[in-house]
C-alpha cells in the first residue's frame, strides 16, 4: 500500500518470532527499516558474494537512499492534420460548434503506412537524444498505451527497434487516459525499489482506429500520437518525483469505454455456459463509447481532489507549482479544474487545440512542446494528472531536470 508520501510500502513476511518487523519508505520514498535490521543487508556488497554479479542481480532491491529524475523527453504525430472544417464534411458539426464545446481545432491521424509503433519508436528516440543516452543503457521500458498494435503488447517490439542489445525489461500499461502518470509512478517505484536506473516511458495511442467517424460526440475529440520520457536514478537530493496520488473506479466504467461486441459473445454460449458455435467467431471490439457529461463531472470533482491531496504529501501549496498539465481532454475540463486549484490560466500548458485528446500521449506530448519552447525549464515544478477510462485518475507533483 501506499504511505503518506505516496511511495509504497513493500510488505513484509511475519518471522516465526515475535518481532514486529517495518519496512517502509520515507517522504522522500526512500526504503528505511527496524525491528529487523540483524536481517537486512543495506550495502552492496554481500560477505562471501563474488565480485561480478549479473545484470538481474544487479538490480536487486538495496535498502539506500535513491531519487529519480526526468532528463529528457520527445514526441511524435502523424502527418495527416484533420481540421474541424474537414469533420464537417462528414457528420453535422462545424468548426465553431467543436471548438467552443470542446477546445479542439485540429488533431492528427495515423494514415498510410504510419503505425503507433513507429511514432512510439521516434518520440522514444527523441528523448534519449535530448538525454544524449545510449539505449543499450536503458534497464527498462514501459510503454503506455490502450491501443497496441499487438494484443500481447508493443513494449518488446519498441525495445528491439530502438536496438537494445542488452534485452531490457519492456512491457505494456493498460490504463487509457491515465496511463503515463501510471508509467511514471512505475518507473519511479523500480528505481527505489528494484535497483533499476534508467527507465524510458512512452505514452503513445491510436483512438482514431476506434473512432466511429459518423458519431459526432466522439469523433471530434480524438487523435494520435506518442510522448516519451527518460526517467533516471540520481541522488535523494536531485529527486523530480515528489509525490503522486492514483485511484480507480470499476463503477464508473460504463461511462467511458470501448468494450468487446456483447452480440458477439453472447452468441457463443448456451444457458449452461456450453459452447453452441465452435469455432468461436472471430472477437472484435466497440468503436469508443462515452458518456460525456458524466465524465465531465468525474473530471471536474476527482482531478482537483487529488492534485490537492498529491500537493499535500509533498508538502506544498499550488502558488509553489510553476506549471499545471493536465491530461488534454477537453479545454473546459482544463479550465474547470485550474479554477478550483486557483491556477492562472498563464501557468496552465495546454495544446489540445492542436491535436485533440492524445489519450496516454497527451501529457507527454505537451511537456515536450513546452521543454523544446523553453517554456518549462530544469528546476520547474509540474503538477500533472491523468483521468479517463477505468475509470482511473491520478496526479503527480514532478520536477523537471
Amino acid at each position: 500500500m501506499a504511505n503518506a508520501s505516496g511511495f509504497f510500502t513493500p510488505s513484509v513476511p511475519r518471522l516465526r518470532s515475535k518481532i514486529q518487523p517495518s519496512i517502509g519508505v520515507s517522504r522522500s520514498g526512500f526504503c528505511f527499516s527496524g525491528g529487523i535490521s540483524r536481517r537486512v543487508v543495506c550495502s552492496s556488497a554481500i560477505e562471501g558474494a563474488e565480485k561480478h554479479v549479473s545484470p538481474s542481480e544487479s538490480r536487486m532491491p538495496k535498502l539506500v537512499s535513491k531519487g529519480c529524475k526526468l532528463v529528457g523527453c520527445g514526441s511524435a504525430v502523424p502527418s495527416l492534420s484533420v481540421s474541424n472544417d474537414d469533420l464537417s464534411k462528414i457528420v453535422d458539426t462545424s468548426d465553431e460548434w467543436i471548438s467552443v464545446r470542446t477546445g479542439i481545432r485540429n488533431r492528427r491521424v495515423m494514415s498510410g503506412k504510419e503505425s503507433l509503433k513507429k511514432l512510439a519508436v521516434e518520440a522514444a528516440r527523441k528523448a534519449l537524444e535530448m538525454a544524449d543516452f545510449d539505449p543499450n543503457d536503458l534497464d527498462l521500458i514501459l510503454m503506455c498505451t490502450s491501443t497496441p498494435e499487438d494484443i500481447f503488447g508493443s513494449a518488446p517490439q519498441i525495445q528491439r527497434e530502438l536496438g537494445c542489445r542488452n534485452s531490457p525489461l519492456a512491457y505494456d500499461i493498460t490504463a487509457a487516459c491515465s496511463g503515463f502518470v501510471l508509467g511514471l509512478i512505475s518507473a519511479a517505484s523500480h528505481i527505489r525499489g528494484g535497483g533499476f536506473r534508467n527507465v524510458l516511458v512512452i505514452g503513445a495511442d491510436g483512438l482514431s482506429r476506434f473512432v466511429d467517424w459518423t458519431d459526432r460526440g466522439t469523433c471530434i475529440l480524438f487523435g494520435d500520437a506518442a510522448g516519451a520520457v527518460l526517467v533516471q536514478a540520481c541522488d535523494a537530493e536531485e529527486d523530480g518525483l515528489l509525490s503522486f496520488d492514483l485511484h480507480s473506479d470499476g463503477e464508473g466504467g460504463r461511462h467511458l469505454g470501448a468494450p468487446i461486441n456483447d452480440n458477439e459473445t453472447d452468441e457463443l454460449l448456451g444457458s449452461n455456459g456450453s459452447a453452441l458455435d465452435f469455432p468461436p467467431k472471430k472477437s472484435s471490439y466497440s468503436c469508443i463509447q462515452m458518456n460525456g457529461k458524466e465524465v465531465f463531472r468525474f473530471a471536474v470533482r476527482c482531478v482537483p481532489q487529488s492534485i490537492e491531496s498529491a500537493l499535500e504529501k509533498a508538502g506544498l501549496v499550488s502558488g509553489n507549482v510553476d506549471w499545471l498539465l493536465l491530461h488534454q481532454a477537453n479545454q473546459r475540463i482544463i479550465d474547470a479544474v485550474a479554477t478550483r486549484l486557483d491556477f492562472p490560466q498563464e501557468k496552465v500548458i495546454s495544446n489540445l487545440a492542436n491535436y485533440g485528446n492524445t489519450s496516454a500521449a497527451s501529457i507527454p506530448l505537451a511537456l515536450d512542446e513546452a521543454v523544446r519552447s523553453g517554456k518549462v525549464k530544469p528546476g520547474h515544478t509540474i503538477a500533472a494528472a491523468g483521468f479517463g477510462a477505468g475509470l482511473t485518475w491520478g496526479s503527480a507533483i514532478i520536477r523537471w531536470g
